[in-house]
């Protein structure tokens, strides 16, 4: 069993690591700085590199989905102190980013390049809007129990984690999941969409919309007043008065025709 300190210290570099992925991404996504981007690289043949970046992606999500799941949960804290299973879910994360960083290959195409000034600088704008959401996001709701921050240092202090109350401050009265809009606006505000990038874009987005049908079914169960808040707030659309049906999709056809109706 881990001691408090080296709980807090693990919790702390596991932090760091997010951190670390974190700041790689956005000039990894943005084409911007970093020594390995979304393009860059040597380019192999489209089938190949299609395959390699379909598993980097198909890794991370599997990884991200099934780390976050009640079960997993239950069954990895019999092997992981309880106050550092969400760092180490977070290292996770931020491992299996940083090999799909490592790893991801170029596909060669141009979808669409924005040529006007003034177009370049407004999707670079929505870039770096859907970065600035993507944090205020995290801090909105409690960003240091989010990346296990929190955790190891009330079991430092030898104090009980308590759940957080179920609160829709600022973003979150306007829309459900402010987090994945940031991200949304992350991965489509590109001045130059490569067909590596749309890609990343269209698996991602698709990775989004069927995670939050999983993530609001855990969320009615634990907090019963979200079925009420699910209904009056748009999922993803701000201002989209649509009703909302307080029983989550499950099957396949339930989540597109709720995605359908989100996006209209």
């Amino acid at each position: 069993m881990f001691s408090r300190t080296i709980a807090f210290l693990y919790g702390v570099v596991c932090y760091l690591a997010f951190l670390a992925s974190f700041l790689y991404a956005i000039g990894f996504i943005g084409n911007l700085v970093v020594p390995k981007s979304i393009d860059s690289g040597m380019q192999m043949s489209f089938m190949e590199a299609f395959a390699i970046n379909i598993t980097l992606l198909g890794l991370f999500a599997v990884q991200h989905s099934v780390m976050a799941r009640q079960g997993f949960k239950r069954a990895w804290t019999r092997l992981v102190p309880t106050s550092v299973e969400r760092s180490t879910y977070v290292l996770f994360s931020s491992l299996a980013l940083i090999v799909l960083f490592w790893q991801w290959q170029p596909m060669g195409g141009v979808i669409w390049d924005v040529e006007s000034g003034l177009g370049r600088l407004t999707l670079y704008f929505l870039y770096a809007a859907g970065w600035a959401i993507v944090l205020a996001a995290t801090f909105l709701i409690n960003h240091f129990d989010l990346f296990g921050l929190r955790q190891v240092w009330l079991h430092l202090l030898g104090r009980p984690y308590t759940q957080l109350e179920f609160r829709t401050p600022g973003l979150y009265r306007f829309v459900r999941h402010p987090l994945y809009v940031g991200w949304l606006l992350v991965f489509w505000s590109a001045p130059k969409m490569t067909l590596a990038h749309l890609v990343f874009a269209i698996a991602t987005t698709a990775y989004i919309l069927i995670a939050i049908q999983f993530e609001e079914r855990d969320l009615i169960r634990f907090h019963t007043e979200y079925a009420e808040y699910r209904r009056r707030v748009p999922m993803l659309v701000p201002f989209n008065t649509a009703r909302h049906s307080e029983k989550p999709a499950t099957s396949g056809a339930q989540i597109a025709r709720s995605v359908a109706k989100e996006m209209r």
